[in-house]
């Protein structure tokens, strides 16, 4: 053979070319990507496990929440109902004073001396009133005789008239004398703490337009708190559809806490709700009596007013993770008859607990996804492995806060 090299070298790449055929051949034997890949074009997974609760309605405590603010029962301003010069201060600033006690002495002299004229104006009235009654006593015969004019008895019973009208004038004019001598005496008009000394002993005290000083009842208290209008009317839309069933004439149950954090031992009663509603703040004043007897509530301190006793009925409670945030507002991940996850946008209430209130967009006996919303989407394909509605359950502390 003239070229043997040449053939040796075509035999090689023919096998060359068998192998790389026999491969291809091989490798179309293999199933493709297309065969492990699910219909999406995703890798097939298992479904995701989920955990569920049932939704139910049912009957949960509803409680609000206000800032409030102490106020006595009584704060009454305490003055002077004379003039005079102050003589001395008879009680001690911040302690309890009963009613009728003295706190102030305004010099009595003046006021002595004007009882003592009035009473002698009085006895001096009283003796001409005494001898106009005996000269028409004695001319009354004589009248009857004929043995004296007309006019003169006429007279004498109008001098009587007279007296008696001047004795009656000048008792007045003694008792005035008497109260106002009775007034240097300025007495706690109830019973509660005394304030602060507003002037001092010496002074010149002008009458009433003087204040003193302040008592306030401390046992029983005020908690005021305002309601804002916005409120109101969700309050009163709710309980007109039947959704909320507030308490009897709108006595609820109120319990303050205190700036510690810490709740006042001695719940009260709301006692007053303003219809007018205040033009700066847009609330509606609303009050509530509470008893102490300690002392440890007082006007002025800041609290936190907690009002029970209503009750929101057919509410659907979920618990507040599953309660989810998105563009259009809040939403949560429901798993259908199917088992794949569908999304419910939800408007939310009050807080129940650990729960959210949902006014609108749940169903009875839907089951919201709870745990597991990170790892699933519109679509997924669940496994749900709890479902149980009893969990959710109203707590009495649950709140709406203002």
């Amino acid at each position: 053979m003239l070229y043997p090299s040449l053939s040796t070298t075509r035999l090689q790449v023919l096998r060359t070319a068998a192998v790389i055929m026999l491969a291809l051949s091989l490798a179309a034997c293999k199933p493709n990507s297309e065969q492990l890949v699910g219909h999406g074009g995703m890798a097939a997974k298992p479904p995701t496990e989920v955990t569920t609760v049932t939704v139910q309605p049912q009957t949960v405590p509803v409680t609000l929440e206000y800032t409030g603010q102490i106020a006595g029962v009584r704060d009454i301003e305490v003055r002077a109902r004379v003039t005079g010069i102050l003589l001395k201060r008879n009680y001690v600033e911040g302690a309890p004073v009963k009613v009728g006690q003295s706190l102030f002495s305004i010099d009595p002299a003046p006021f002595q001396a004007a009882l003592a004229r009035a009473e002698a104006d009085l006895a001096s009235a009283e003796a001409r009133m005494v001898k106009a009654e005996r000269d028409s006593a004695r001319l009354k015969p004589l009248i009857e005789a004929h043995a004296i004019a007309q006019r003169d008895y006429d007279d004498a019973l109008s001098a009587e008239q007279i007296a008696a009208t001047d004795v009656k004038s000048i008792r007045t004019r003694v008792t005035d004398a008497r109260l106002n001598l009775s007034y240097t005496r300025v007495e706690a008009p109830i019973s509660g703490i005394a304030g602060r000394v507003q002037v001092t002993e010496g002074s010149l005290i002008s009458g009433p337009d003087v204040l003193l000083t302040t008592v306030t009842q401390m046992d029983p208290i005020y908690a005021s708190f305002g309601v804002s209008d916005n409120e109101r009317l969700k309050l009163d839309s709710d309980a007109a559809a039947g959704r909320l069933v507030l308490p009897r004439d709108g006595m609820f149950d109120v319990a303050v806490k205190l700036a510690d954090g810490s709740t006042y031992a001695r719940a009260g009663k709301m006692n007053f709700s303003d219809i007018r509603i205040n033009t700066t703040t847009g609330t509606s004043e609303a009050r509530a009596q509470l008893p102490n007897p300690e002392g440890m509530l007082r006007p002025g301190q800041f609290v936190r007013a907690t009002l029970t006793g209503a009750q929101r009925v057919n509410a659907m409670l979920v618990p507040q993770r599953a309660v989810l945030e998105g563009p259009q507002g809040k939403f949560v991940f429901v798993a259908n008859a199917e088992n794949k996850v569908e999304i419910h946008p939800v408007e939310v209430g009050e807080w129940s607990g650990d729960s959210w209130v949902i006014n609108k967009g749940l169903q009875a006996g839907e089951r919201v996804i709870v745990d597991g919303v990170v790892k699933i989407g519109p679509g997924a394909l669940v496994k749900v492995v709890e479902a149980n509605a009893a969990k959710i359950t109203p707590a009495p502390e649950a709140a709406r806060k203002h």
